[in-house]
């Protein structure tokens, strides 16, 4: 199997959208009907159905770090030098992002960034979770905690991984998803941003 079809395997089960799915099976709207319009774990836990967003964040940080399992496991490519661990990481957070599934508008990789950072290194991606749990729990507010999540990503890739192809996905995945989050940066810096668990009317 050569690289590029590993990294499409990577993208297409990046695409999953697991916060469509889980609505599905749960009999809840469409997540992009409503709230952030974000297919994400904390836009569907605003149609006050917790076990759909639990659903959602396992399934969405389970692809991340499946993705990343897989490619260590299976070993090194055949004919290629370069380890796929990093490209690999790279596509399914991309997929998530911009899912094929969903005409290329997707989350905002939270989670399915979580998922990579357990797959890189377990350590790395529990600090990350204790930031986001810290930050949620003192503020109640989903994005101020991935951005404070997504800050110091780069710097515990560059404690647990070294200079590495792996921490420059991570400082990468940090940028895409502070990217995602401007229209959050900018609610916060209103005063305007929704807390987490207030439900939104479909």
């Amino acid at each position: 199997m050569t690289l590029i079809a590993v990294v499409l395997m990577a993208y297409l089960l990046g695409s999953i959208p697991f916060g469509v799915v889980a609505s599905r099976l749960f009999h809840l709207p469409d997540p992009r009907s409503y709230g952030s319009r974000n297919p994400g774990a904390t836009n569907v836990l605003r149609s006050g159905k917790k076990a759909a967003a639990v659903f959602t964040l396992v399934g969405d940080a389970g692809k991340g770090w499946v993705a990343v399992a897989l490619a260590r496991y299976a070993g090194p490519i055949p004919g290629v030098e370069v380890d796929a661990t990093a490209p690999v990481a790279l596509a399914v957070f991309l997929g998530h992002l911009f899912p094929v599934f969903l005409g290329f508008k997707g989350g905002k990789g939270v989670a399915t960034a979580l998922g990579v950072l357990l797959g890189f290194n377990p350590w790395m991606g529990l600090l990350s979770a204790i930031i986001w749990i810290t930050v949620a729990v003192v503020w109640r507010i989903s994005s101020l905690a991935a951005l404070a999540a997504a800050g110091l990503a780069p710097v515990y890739a560059l404690f647990f991984l070294g200079l590495d192809q792996r921490t420059l996905v991570v400082f990468i995945m940090s940028l895409l998803l502070i990217w995602r989050h401007k229209s959050n940066i900018a609610s916060l810096r209103a005063g305007t941003e929704a807390r987490i668990g207030k439900q939104s009317t479909p």
